[in-house]
């Protein structure tokens, strides 16, 4: 989520290879990293050195491809050794102290409670701060002092609850627990387990309680996880807004009635926002309480393994928004002060706290904190089988300032130096480490305005290691567009340049508007576009008003646009794929506790004479072309036209071509356009199509010839016909397009 001001757009980085290259300090490195490798290496076992060689944790960075991609970089190859030094030191300390991140990385299976194969139950906590921990509950009637934990080295407490006398748990599932921390400064003071698994509030109350979950039996998921989408469509989604009723929707809504609707819109991602539990529902999810829990305001983490179960089964990838930048303040049901300190998990003020957020900051040079946030991403990767993370706030992790009150140059200066938290960093470096190499497909994508150089390239050449980035300046750029301009006032060069400005080798998640833009305060593009007349005059029964009629076209082309010309990858917010009117507010105070914005409209959807049905025909045909001509997976487009006057731009990728007119009133006959691949090309998708509330002004039987007429550095061109504010896509039908 968005939450700090800066300049988002970064200069163009086009780079191309250097005409040499010299031995560098990094080889040097590399070959005294090598020596050290060898030497562990003689003395682990030969099952050992297997695990050792598995989990990554003695390899040799290789940081020539990188710097030749980048030349800009070459000033910073020490700061880059460096990060990358510090990552193998701490990979290496896993091995020697943990067993491997393996080890590492299931924490979860003995920290917080977990139940012997006796049924007895163990409990393990940290908190170096306490002076005593006991934990209380409904299995000893609330008494705070019956059951002590034993202090145990590095700040560790654990205790041991023998079975009932019928050899059942003496807790039950589904029953109330808390942890009594004892204060160095003798407070006593009531703490929800930090591994807490499921925490759940009962109606007219605050606080949120720590309740034991072990069902009988466990949920088992079925369909195995689909393999990693070569072309990433992402459908953003909140469950607790799924659904037109005003209330908070289930796990088991979305799994009936929002998971047909995302297979039929052809998206193969899910992301799924405000998962981990957070007591104030109006963050969004993003000021987390409970980084184990499932929110339960949803309803049970079974209902939410289903959800994601089914999702496989249909072929859909889900990522986890996760929100390892802050955590909440909340104290008496988050981790903030969990052992009576005002660190623990957290620096100290005031490096512990978020100025603008009001939210704790996390201390990645502690071990406990790495041991805890690994082990949280392998917890949701393992239990819940999600396949990877969406990063939130990776800006504010990366900089000391937090991206507050900074604006980003490109500078390659302000992307290295003190100013640079590189604790968190290699934390980052660390995470993409682990998780890709215990799950090959996994996709991470970090949430940054930035621009920070490597970010999406391998740990192994220099990079932090992420699949994708968020192109965070084009939702920006549209709705500065929206507000601001006229229509014959828009910039054809400006929009392609946003469109296409990002770090060579490095992918993107293009979108035109995310949950951002939709926040209150701002409005969905659909609302900018047709404001009020969307609430009485989206009739197919009457005639389009021209505020509608330009609404309409307009959000399909720059939809299209963004999708065809913007990234690697395309996301897409729930319910804007069909033009969802107003904005997002969630229930609190200022707004009476209401739940009217709180909610998605496909009601609105399923009405068949209104247009939004229209809107979704072609976010669902624009996904299907995608699918079987794969521009997102193929590499950037040439863009040949970019004409002011007339409006249009012209580009193709995946030899495909794309023709934009956003000219008001004039259509162009007999327009020349160029594009590379000669052949017969056909109309494939076209924005002016009946079915999606154009007019209807093309010939889909029409064949377009190319001729050998070079033309705006294509190799080939040839005329077409364009309508005003329309967007076609037209195909080589002599072209295989399997990739």
């Amino acid at each position: 989520m968005l939450r700090w001001a800066g300049l988002r757009d970064q200069r163009a980085l086009r780079f191309c290879p250097p005409p040499s290259r010299e031995i560098s300090d990094a080889e040097t490195t590399s070959t005294l990293l090598l020596s050290l490798s060898v030497a562990l290496g003689a003395r682990l076992a030969p099952s050992e050195r297997t695990m050792a060689d598995q989990q990554g944790s003695i390899t040799v960075p290789d940081f020539s491809s990188l710097l030749q991609m980048d030349p800009y970089l070459k000033p910073f190859e020490q700061d880059l050794k460096r990060r990358h030094e510090h990552l193998q030191k701490l990979l290496l300390q896993l091995e020697e102290t943990e067993g491997g991140f393996d080890q590492f990385t299931r924490s979860y299976r003995s920290f917080g409670v977990q139940r012997q194969p006796d049924n007895s139950l163990f409990f393990k906590e940290w908190a170096p701060g306490a002076e005593a921990l006991f934990l209380t509950g409904d299995f000893n009637d609330w008494n705070k002092f019956s059951n002590p934990y034993a202090k145990k080295e590095f700040g560790k407490w654990e205790l041991i609850l023998p079975p009932k006398h019928d050899g059942s748990p003496a807790v039950d599932h589904n029953s109330k627990l808390k942890v009594v921390v004892h204060t160095n400064d003798g407070q006593r003071i009531y703490r929800i387990s930090p591994w807490a698994k499921y925490v759940a509030r009962e109606e007219k109350t605050v606080i949120y309680d720590w309740v034991h979950w072990d069902p009988p039996p466990p949920y088992i998921h079925i369909h195995p996880r689909p393999k990693k989408p070569t072309s990433l469509r992402i459908y953003e989604a909140h469950v607790g807004i799924a659904s037109p009723e005003p209330k908070v929707a289930s796990y088991s809504n979305f799994t009936t009635n929002v998971l047909p609707r995302i297979k039929d819109l052809g998206y193969n991602c899910i992301q799924l926002m405000a998962i981990m539990e957070h007591v104030y529902y109006a963050c969004f999810g993003y000021q987390i309480t409970s980084y184990f829990a499932a929110s339960s305001r949803y309803g049970t983490p079974d209902e939410l393994k289903q959800l994601i179960d089914v999702a496989h089964s249909m072929g859909i990838v889900v990522l986890l928004d996760v929100v390892h930048s802050h955590a909440s303040k909340n104290t008496e049901d988050g981790l903030n002060r969990f052992d009576g300190t005002d660190s623990c998990f957290f620096h100290s003020p005031p490096r512990g706290e978020h100025s603008l957020w009001d939210s704790r900051l996390f201390n990645y040079s502690s071990w406990e904190v790495l041991r805890f946030l690994l082990s949280n991403l392998r917890w949701w990767m393992e239990e819940y089988r999600f396949d990877g993370f969406r990063f939130d706030g990776v800006t504010s992790m990366l900089y000391h300032h937090h991206g507050i009150g900074t604006g980003f140059s490109g500078d390659y200066n302000e992307y290295f130096g003190l100013h640079v938290d590189e604790d968190s960093l290699v934390y980052l470096m660390l995470a993409n480490h682990i998780l890709h190499t215990l799950y090959p497909d996994c996709i991470t994508i970090a949430e940054d305005v930035s621009g920070m150089p490597a970010l999406c390239r391998g740990v192994q050449e220099g990079g932090l290691g992420f699949d994708y980035r968020l192109a965070m300046a084009i939702p920006d750029k549209w709705i500065q567009i929206l507000k601001e301009l006229k229509d014959e006032d828009w910039n054809m060069g400006d929009i392609a340049f946003t469109l296409t400005n990002r770090r060579y080798g490095e992918k993107c998640i293009a979108y035109a508007e995310s949950h951002d833009q939709a926040l209150v305060g701002d409005k969905t593009l659909a609302f900018w576009l047709m404001d009020k007349e969307m609430y009485t005059n989206m009739s197919t029964l009457i005639p389009m008003s021209p505020i509608i009629d330009r609404g309409i076209q307009l959000h399909k082309m720059i939809r299209l646009l963004t999708h065809g010309l913007g990234g690697e990858g395309y996301l897409n917010f729930i319910g804007n794929e069909f033009g969802h009117p107003e904005w997002l507010d969630f229930p609190r105070e200022g707004n009476n506790q209401s739940y009217h914005y709180a909610r998605r409209q496909f009601n609105l959807l399923d009405t068949d004479h209104l247009r939004y049905c229209q809107l979704y025909a072609f976010d669902r045909d624009m996904n299907r072309a995608e699918d079987e001509y794969g521009w997102l997976a193929a590499p950037p487009a040439f863009v040949s036209a970019k004409h002011e006057g007339d409006k249009v731009i012209v580009f193709d990728r995946a030899n495909v071509l794309f023709i934009f007119n956003f000219h008001p009133n004039r259509s162009f006959q007999d327009y020349r356009v160029g594009v590379e691949a000669a052949g017969k090309y056909k109309i494939k998708l076209d924005s002016d199509e009946v079915q999606y509330g154009g007019h209807g002004r093309l010939d889909h039987n029409t064949d377009f010839f190319t001729e050998p007429h070079p033309f705006n550095g294509r190799s080939n061109s040839m005329l077409v016909y364009i309508p005003c504010r329309t967007a076609i896509v037209l195909a080589n039908e002599e072209i295989d397009y399997c990739y």
